[in-house]
């Protein structure tokens, strides 16, 4: 069994045989791919050696250690927190070597093509249809609210193979190349004035079968291990005590003394003290999927990452007055990346308004903590017995 002395030498082997100093990025994230030392709880071969989860920390440790180069992981953080994850579990074998790889790497990003104009807190009642032809799938419809799309080379797609039974049960899903005919990409601007999302339009689109994740029909069940992983990746991101944004709004109220109120301090510190209890949360969170799968659990740690941000905020746009109204990086129109904590306060009061719609509306996520973590009783569901082409819409 591979422990923490064994992975600390296979680390040190891999920094000899690779000095980061003198190696290529790229060629270090390889070979450390290829050393099983990516995420050590995936098999061998995969990039890793079939250990534990918790001794990843390890692993990470050594390497920051040493200087050694990671792979951007905010950047390529869909590929990371919901694509992996399921192609491990529903993928075949030539799938998983064929994606993984450049996946962890950052050679390969990733985009999900899940929500659509009409179905997006309710994504069962998607209509983007595939139809079988031969050995491949043609793909015909539209998504949108999609990360990075006009930079992927990849998307996990879910598309209606069967109208004529319930809506959950008529869905397939597959991994769709970005660059094949029939795919367009389209910006949407936001409140922001950037355009991080896009529209995608799927015309006559070929897949082949050999792209296809898990059993014709069975594509819920595989995107709810997408689903939950995705609400672990946003909610659940390690932060250091004090990290994100009540950092931020901590470290103006130290520096800037004239702008402080008695109101605005004891709001500090009860949102304060609330992100202390999200981050302990996560570390338990964390913990649970170090001993297998994300679980309903994540949309909790969601709800919470969501309401925190606006709050937190808002309550910086406040403290800072006028001065936090600005706001200067409208010219940034096509980012790579989400950063909270890197751009200026009236950034982050914009952008935190979309954190309760991504990654599962809060309404949703709330039924979802009620029933299958508490045990409530569920909504009345008048749909679940109707044929998905028999549905009002």
């Amino acid at each position: 069994m591979t422990d923490a002395a064994e992975l600390r030498r296979r680390t040190r082997a891999l920094l000899d045989a690779h000095p980061p100093a003198t190696t290529d990025r790229r060629d270090f994230l390889r070979a450390r791919f290829d050393a099983g030392l990516a995420w050590v709880h995936y098999p061998q071969g995969l990039g890793g050696l079939g250990a534990p989860r918790s001794l990843q920390a390890v692993v990470d440790a050594e390497l920051a250690a040493a200087g050694a180069p990671d792979n951007d992981p905010r950047r390529i953080g869909i590929g990371l927190g919901m694509a992996a994850p399921t192609i491990l579990q529903y993928g075949t074998d030539e799938q998983r070597r064929r994606l993984l790889r450049p996946l962890w790497t950052g050679e390969e990003v990733w985009c999900q093509l899940f929500s659509e104009p009409g179905a997006g807190s309710d994504l069962a009642a998607l209509g983007t249809r595939a139809v079988r032809e031969g050995e491949d799938w043609i793909v015909n419809g539209q998504k949108v609210w999609t990360s990075s799309a006009h930079l992927a080379r990849w998307a996990i797609l879910i598309a209606r193979t069967d109208p004529d039974v319930p809506k959950h049960r008529g869905i397939t899903y597959f991994v769709c190349d970005m660059t094949d005919p029939g795919v367009e990409v389209r910006p949407l601007r936001q409140i922001t004035g950037e355009a991080e999302f896009n529209e995608v339009f799927l015309t006559d689109v070929r897949i082949p079968d050999s792209r296809r994740l898990g059993a014709i029909g069975d594509g819920w069940r595989v995107a709810q291990t997408t689903l939950n992983n995705e609400r672990v990746a946003i909610g659940g991101t390690p932060v250091p005590r004090e990290g994100g944004m009540i950092g931020k709004v901590a470290a103006t109220w130290r520096e800037r003394p004239e702008l402080r109120t008695h109101d605005l301090h004891q709001r500090l510190l009860g949102l304060w003290v609330e992100a202390e209890v999200a981050r302990l949360t996560g570390v338990r969170l964390r913990q649970q999927l170090a001993a297998g799968q994300p679980g309903p659990e994540g949309a909790g740690m969601k709800l919470g990452f969501a309401r925190l941000n606006q709050e937190i905020s808002g309550l910086e746009v406040e403290l800072l007055g006028e001065e936090g109204l600005l706001y200067d990086d409208w010219t940034l129109r096509r980012p790579e990346l989400v950063d909270f904590t890197g751009r200026d306060a009236g950034y982050r009061y914009l952008r935190s308004k979309g954190n309760s719609i991504e990654g599962g509306t809060s309404e949703v996520l709330l039924n979802i903590v009620a029933e299958r973590v508490l045990g409530l009783p569920a909504e009345p569901r008048t749909d679940k017995d109707v044929a998905w082409k028999d549905l009002a819409r």
